[in-house]
């Protein structure tokens, strides 16, 4: 029976992406436990403190493959202990007295850590694609569109012009230092940790640095300096990470869904016939999958804050908040999987830009919002503080009235002599009042 809409036949294929649901399926996380123990075995003997034909052994029977995971789970809830049926099968599994060296000198927390830690790298590599791909759609929408205006808004309201490529370039631009930092984190976060029962080594003996470094060499992974059992900002940053593109895309996915609401009407999410927008109401076409994205950012947050909770840990580990990271670790990264997922999908199937309404709603105000350009012109006469007041009389007087803004500046008396009725025409019109706009888009999109 599947209850977690991750992994449900109804909903698993839009909240989970197959890559991630692979990395965190029960098979690879049993796997990846396995490749731990498997990479400690050949070190100890190499370094003779184990028989090498022992560690031969348990390498060869290192593979989730001869492992019943239904079994596993049935011995979990009857030990109450996570590893140690794997441990046992492991053992069982081998032949001679190669069992007798399983898991030699280790604790279960370091099996998981280290673990999950090779399922963050694997899944790091699959973020980095998704988002790169994500990161190109924009980028090419925002070069495609730096010089297609329309109204910023400010406040829910109409602001200044600006342009769509504008808009969509602050996007690329989070999404560079997204990039940026997922990279950095790497050697923080790649690292694993086999420090034993209290994390001081003592199993180990003297050589207990050699014997975690070597194995963790062979996992391609990094060394601690000290024990991280009850140290778990490593899992934290990662999934602050997470929480940093999910709320970018999900700050983007909100501005597609308002600016496709009808009284708007200038960005839509793709369509295609026989995507259905109501049951009852035959001509809607809503933004599902911009839903979808809004509502998997949030959920990517609130896992985040289960992992704040995990990091409250107690003395040398303390197992009433490690278990939180089992279930909120694998939800953060599904549903990061899933969110970018779908707005690769969105992206890559086009959004609809609404260029010619993007211009209506520029002249929504009658010509209002070029208050600001107004202001600084009649300043230059008057002053910016008093051009300011007398603006915003105008401005308000020119709504109350149900008057044009041109009118209203035109017939005020203070402003008489300030500019032609040409002039003033060049000073309404919001094409010529982008500012840098395209500008900035060029410095994000060459990345400069």
């Amino acid at each position: 029976m599947r209850t977690h809409v991750t992994e449900s036949r109804i909903h698993g294929g839009v909240y989970s992406a197959p890559e991630f649901a692979r990395v965190f399926s029960d098979s690879s996380q049993v796997q990846k436990w396995l490749d731990v123990e498997r990479a400690l075995a050949l070190t100890q003997a190499e370094m003779g403190l184990i028989p090498q034909k022992a560690a031969d052994e348990i390498s060869r029977k290192a593979h989730v493959e001869l492992f019943d995971l239904e079994r596993l789970g049935t011995q979990n809830r009857e030990t109450g202990h996570i590893l140690v049926p794997t441990i046992r099968a492991l053992a069982q599994l081998c032949d001679g007295e190669a069992g007798e060296y399983v898991h030699y000198g280790v604790t279960t927390q370091d099996i998981l850590d280290t673990g999950l830690v090779l399922q963050i790298r694997e899944s790091w590599e699959h973020i980095v694609a998704r988002l790169s791909s994500i990161h190109r759609s924009l980028s090419l929408l925002a070069e495609r569109h730096k010089h297609t205006p329309m109204a910023a808004r400010t406040h829910g309201q109409h602001a200044l012009p600006t342009t769509f490529g504008y808009k969509v370039a602050v996007w690329v631009d989070e999404l560079d230092r997204h990039l940026e930092r997922v990279e950095q984190a790497k050697p923080r976060i790649l690292v694993g940790n086999l420090t034993g029962a209290v994390g001081t080594m003592a199993s180990f003996g003297a050589r207990g640095f050699d014997v975690q470094r070597l194995t963790l060499e062979k996992l391609g992974l990094g060394a601690p300096r000290t024990s991280w059992h009850s140290a778990r900002d490593r899992i934290l940053e990662s999934a602050g990470l997470l929480v940093q593109i999910a709320v970018t895309l999900g700050r983007a996915a909100n501005e597609v869904y308002h600016l496709q609401r009808t009284e708007i009407d200038e960005v839509r999410e793709g369509f295609r016939m026989g995507k259905i927008g109501s049951s009852t109401m035959p001509h809607k076409q809503n933004p599902s999958s911009i839903d979808l994205i809004s509502a998997l950012s949030r959920l990517v947050r609130a896992q985040f804050v289960a992992l704040t909770d995990a990091a409250f840990q107690q003395h040398e580990r303390d197992g009433t908040t490690w278990r939180i990271e089992w279930a909120a670790v694998p939800d953060i990264f599904v549903y990061t999987g899933a969110l970018l997922a779908r707005m690769d999908e969105v992206l890559t199937a086009g959004l609809e830009i609404r260029v010619e309404q993007m211009r209506r709603n520029l002249d929504l105000l009658g010509g209002l919002m070029l208050s600001e350009r107004v202001m600084l012109a009649v300043g230059n006469r008057l002053g910016k503080q008093t051009a300011h007041e007398v603006v915003y009389e105008v401005a308000m007087a020119a709504k109350q009235g149900g008057i044009s803004f041109r009118e209203a500046l035109l017939t005020d008396e203070r402003l008489g002599g300030s500019f032609t009725p040409h002039a003033l025409e060049e000073l309404l019109d919001p094409i010529t009042y982008l500012g840098l706009a395209p500008e900035m888009v060029d410095l994000v999109v060459r990345n400069e």
